[in-house]
């Protein structure tokens, strides 16, 4: 059974720094990409950032580039998403999911990213 679990997320004044985990178990981890995504109240969910782990090809949102580092650690079966100079519209939960045959590129996520973690809640304040 694919499990994924988010930590990390907390408080942070605006201008700080915050590392989310997503620990991934039941699953051959490197034939997975890892995406991470956000929901905001009363906003659709948007995709963040998104790691294929076999060849670490990523991919980031206009919003997250240049503030926002996705890594792995494949012997720890573990994604982090580094989050500097966080602002108050990044505000959300954020959720790490991935699917069998899942990758992504420069260009976007591609493939079905249908196991889901429970989210963890990032609160920016201004």
């Amino acid at each position: 059974e694919v499990q994924l679990v988010e930590s990390g997320g907390g408080l942070v004044q605006a201008g700080g720094s915050l590392r989310l985990s997503c620990a991934a178990s039941g699953f051959t981890f490197d034939d997975y990409a890892i995406g991470w995504f956000r929901r905001a109240p009363g906003k659709e969910r948007e995709g963040v950032s998104c790691i294929t782990s076999s060849d670490g090809s990523t991919y980031y949102a206009d919003s997250a580039k240049g503030r926002f580092t996705i890594s792995r650690d494949n012997a720890k079966n573990t994604v982090y998403l580094q989050m500097n100079s966080l602002k108050p519209e990044d505000t959300a939960v954020y959720y790490c999911a991935t699917g069998f045959g899942t990758y992504c590129i420069g260009s976007g996520y591609y493939g079905n990213f249908n196991s889901w973690g429970q989210g963890t809640q990032v609160t920016v304040s201004s």
